[in-house]
């Protein structure tokens, strides 16, 4: 759990960081927005859809063995998803803090 400790009157209760992670493409310094426009990054590093598991948004590279699942709703695409995209994608993706 992430946060912040704020202190009002003595008493010191963890408020939730208010900075929130987002996932760049760092050639074109693109905050992806969707999974649309994360789709068209993937595929022009040649990821495919890999479409085995109707629960989750799969992408896999054939010369790899490497595999990205996401959750189907964007919502819900949280950091260790970014981390791993950036891992597999080194020197193209970045997190950062908005």
């Amino acid at each position: 759990m992430s946060g912040v400790g704020v202190s009002k009157n003595g008493v010191v209760r963890l408020v939730e960081n208010p900075r929130r992670k987002v996932l760049v493409h760092t050639p074109t310094n693109e905050v992806i927005t969707s999974y649309a426009v994360l789709e068209r990054k993937l595929s022009s590093l040649g990821w495919e859809r890999y479409y085995d598991d109707p629960d989750l948004l799969q992408f896999h590279k054939r010369s790899t063995v490497d595999i990205v699942s996401l959750p189907r709703d964007f919502n819900k695409f949280k950091s260790i998803y970014m981390y791993d995209i950036v891992v597999k994608n080194r020197n193209v993706f970045e997190v950062r803090d908005m």
